[in-house]
């Protein structure tokens, strides 16, 4: 029976990339409206709901294409891998946003910063927010491979809550 078991690497590749392109429509969507630059709450739950669902459906499809049953570890691992490939597809998209269809993005999402850190703190002066920019400015090339590790760990939240609740495995005998 165990050669009959699907591949989880698939449907993390397949449903990873599918999720991965909802996600860059809803981006696309984001900066047709000019609303690229917002990170409200409304914004980050709907793409934290796209992740979940992609994930969600894919463990679901997999289940069933294993004729109904799922191990917690099959969950986990279809989660964490289609939260990895949609992450590097987003990742990949916001790398063309930001060097290649809108140059300035990071200069005028840096503006913007500076624009809050002054409303929010008006007891700091303008060298030490600028200050403040240069150094996040050094350090921003390590927040590509934090988005992916909180991804994935999203990911195997979403694959063993799933996983739970769809858990079916083949009897022992």
């Amino acid at each position: 029976m165990e050669e009959n078991q699907p591949k989880t690497g698939k449907f993390a590749m397949n449903y990873g990339l599918l999720t991965g392109l909802i996600g860059v429509v809803f981006g696309v969507m984001l900066f047709v409206m000019e609303m690229h630059y917002e990170q409200g709450a409304a914004i980050q739950i709907t793409q934290t709901l796209i992740l979940a669902a992609g994930i969600i459906f894919a463990i679901i499809q997999f289940k069933k294409a294993g004729g109904g049953f799922l191990s917690i570890s099959n969950a986990l691992k279809v989660g964490a891998g289609v939260a990895l490939i949609a992450a590097i597809v987003g990742l990949l998209y916001f790398f063309i946003l930001s060097n290649v269809i809108e140059p300035g993005y990071m200069d005028k999402v840096y503006e913007i910063g500076k624009i809050k850190a002054m409303a929010d703190n008006p007891s700091l002066t303008e060298e030490q927010i600028n200050q403040g920019i240069e150094m996040n400015k050094s350090f921003a090339w390590i927040s590509y491979p934090i988005l992916i590790i909180i991804n994935v760990l999203i990911g195997l939240i979403f694959g063993l809550i799933t996983g739970l609740i769809l858990k079916k495995e083949e009897a022992a005998y």
